[in-house]
């Protein structure tokens, strides 16, 4: 039996293993054998993480729009550098080519950028 690395869950800005000892194969679609095993999550995981990101939620609140937006702004930065990576990786867990993937990546970045703008129309400035 061939071991496959674990992909675990990702709960405050960490790697989390959570409780549950199931897994489940991912497969490479165009190759058609497991490359790696995910964690199921049990529900005391996800109640586990939902805590966490309860507890954080009032600092986010309580933050600057200006400095949320500079936080989603960075994450905007980051998909752009990192886009042939997460091209690479949504071609071998969902069997697109890796023009298509790139291409979702670009979409996705679009809806991030209309984000970073919604501070904008906040201001409560009516243009006729």
């Amino acid at each position: 039996m061939t071991l496959h690395p674990i992909v675990e869950h990702f709960v405050g800005g960490k790697s989390f293993s959570g409780s549950s000892q199931r897994t489940a194969p991912v497969y490479d679609p165009a190759r058609g054998i497991v490359t790696k095993q995910v964690r199921l999550a049990s529900a005391e995981d996800v109640s586990d993480a939902v805590a966490v990101a309860v507890a954080a939620f009032p600092s986010w609140r309580d933050m600057s729009l200006a400095h949320r937006v500079a936080i989603v702004f960075r994450f905007r930065e980051l998909l752009d550098a990192k886009k042939g990576e997460l091209a690479e990786i949504i071609t071998s867990e969902h069997g697109k080519v890796l023009s298509d993937a790139l291409g979702e990546i670009s979409r996705g970045q679009e809806v991030v950028e209309f984000a970073c703008g919604l501070p904008h129309p906040s201001q409560g400035r009516v243009f006729l």
